[in-house]
This record gives C-alpha cells, structure tokens and sequence, in this order.
C-alpha cells in the first residue's frame, strides 16, 4: 500500500494552509496511507485540521528554528523522514516556502521534482499544462520518493471528518542549515477579502493606462462588497501594484464567481490563473482581444470609461 504525504504550511495560531486542505482533499482518492507533515510554530495544533482533511498520522514539531530559518531545516527534517518512513509520494503546494523545501529537498534524495501540477490521477501520474496553458498534459512520476507540487485552487477542500495521531519531528538542526534566518515579518494590510478567496474578483491590466487609474478598480471592488482587485503580469513587473495581487501562471490562481477584467488583453499566462471563474467579463476596447474568446459577457469600449458609469450604477442599485 503506497504511503502518500502532504507537507502543510502552518501558522503560529495552529491554521494549516488552505492548499494543504485541498491536496488532502484529493489525496484521500489515492488510496494508500496518507500522512501530513507540519513543520513550525502551530504544527501540533494543526494536526487536528489536518486529521479532519484525510490525514491518519500527522508528523510534528512546534520548533521555531522552522519558522525563524529559511527552508534549509524544513529539508533536512524532511529528508531524515524520509530515510526514517520510506514515502512513495510528497505533495507540496505550489507556496513560496513550499517550493524552496521541496527543491532542496529533491537535491538531497536525488528525486525529480514535478511542478506546476493541476491535477494527479494516481500516484504515477501527473496532469500540467503546458504552452502556456494551453494544452494539458499527462507526466508520468518515476523514481521514490516522487515529489509534486500542486496549484492552489486545484481541488475544492472537503472535510471527511477523521482524526490524525501525532508523531513528534525530532531532528537536530545543525548551525550549518541556519544560514538564512527571518528577521522580519510584513503583512500587506488588505481591507476586503483575500484575493485567492473572493467571490468577486476586480482585475486591471495595461488597459488601466497608469498606476493610480487601479483606485477605480478599489472604488468598484468597495461598491461591489465582498470583492478583491488583482492585477496582470504586466503592470505588477511595471511597479503599478504590488506582486500579491498578481494573478496568472507565476502569481495567484483565482475561481471567484465572478472575474472581471479591465484592459486585459488576456495572455495565456494570465488565463492560467483566472479561466476557472464561474463568470468572465471583459471590458476592452480591442475588439480581437483575446480575453473575449473566454469571456461570458465582452464589453468592447474604454475601461476609464466604463468603470466610472459601473461603480455609479453599482452604487445606485445597492443604495
């Protein structure tokens, strides 16, 4: 019977990452046994969450010197598990601290890391998308322990209500794997829901023209309620909004209920992260864009013009 991890991201506050729940979620149709890692501040408190996603066994510790250092002792303790437990199979979500473990830790066992993954039928295949997402494709996973990562928003998370032991992580971290240490924390200050979580997702692109034309974006997203903005590639690399609202094939990946795009073109890179919409809307003023070949609902006009009369109809309706 194959043995199946999940390598959870975890807070101080005992949350397991929302990605973690929904790889969870999918792995229990693996069969095998399926087992957690939780590495860090909150790991132990985690493995309730976890146990309630799929997990039987959740391997733990609460050691800051997981949180305080960067990747190198999230690895190393991985890679002593594995030794320890023989995995066949690691998922990871596709996550910032995620993917800096999961490399390093395919550098120490000599397994190919398999990234970018939407979907894994079984435990020997993989499904990815390819020219930019245009045309998926099967990837066969050989060699052991086989290490994937998966995209958020994969997989809707669903709690199938069971209990995980917990196994207490006991390996020495050396001085030689505290090289790179946290020294500060900053959360962006965000006054409406998570974009990765919104029913209603606000995206502007080069459309938008400049920088401080995204405040009309924030104006509809407030009138709207319940609503967060994101942005394209584009102007995030052109310094207009910062990497967080990004969203596309190396930013978020968002299915609201509704997306509409202001000034996107729609390159396939950002259709990756946001074709998963129940509803698309498009406001451009090319005609040919090809947003609208996706798009449920195409505006061809001037997005500076079309969203002031949208955010004063907006108002007027829920006023």
């Amino acid at each position: 019977m194959a043995k199946i991890w999940v390598f959870a991201e975890v807070t101080p506050e005992g949350k397991a990452d929302t990605t973690a729940l929904e790889i969870l979620t999918k792995a229990r149709s693996l069969g095998g046994e399926l087992e957690a890692v939780a590495l860090g501040p909150g790991a132990t408190q985690a493995a309730k969450e976890l146990g309630e996603y799929g997990a039987t066994t959740v391997h733990a510790s609460d050691d800051d010197v997981y949180s305080d250092y960067v990747a190198q002792p999230a690895a190393q303790a991985l890679y002593q598990l594995c030794r320890e437990h023989s995995p066949e199979l690691i998922l990871f979500a596709q996550q910032y601290d995620s993917r800096d473990i999961a490399g390093r830790l395919s550098a120490k066992t000599g397994s190919t890391l398999m990234t970018n993954v939407m979907d894994i039928p079984d435990t020997n295949t993989a499904k990815t998308a390819i020219f930019g997402g245009t045309t998926i494709v099967d990837v066969a996973l050989e060699g052991e322990p086989k290490l994937v990562m998966i995209r958020p928003k994969s997989f809707a998370p669903e709690a199938s209500g069971g209990e995980a032991s917990v196994v207490p992580v006991e390996v020495s971290i050396s001085d030689e794997l505290k090289k790179a240490k946290r020294v500060e924390r900053h959360e962006e200050a965000a006054s409406g829901p998570k974009l990765d979580e919104a029913p209603v997702v606000v995206s502007g692109g080069r459309g938008l023209q400049e920088p401080g034309n995204f405040e009309l974006l924030e104006q509809l997203a407030g009138a709207i309620g319940n609503a967060a903005v994101g942005a394209t590639r584009a102007v995030v690399d052109s310094g207009w909004v910062p990497y967080a609202l990004q969203i596309g094939q190396t930013g978020i990946t968002v299915k609201p209920s509704v997306y509409i795009a202001f000034g996107i073109s729609g390159a396939t890179q950002h259709l990756v992260g946001m074709k998963g919409a129940k509803k698309i809307v498009a406001i451009n003023k090319d005609e040919d864009a090809p947003i609208f070949q996706i798009a449920d609902l195409g505006v061809v006009g001037d997005a500076l013009k079309v969203l002031p009369a949208l955010i004063e109809e907006v108002k007027k309706r829920k006023g």
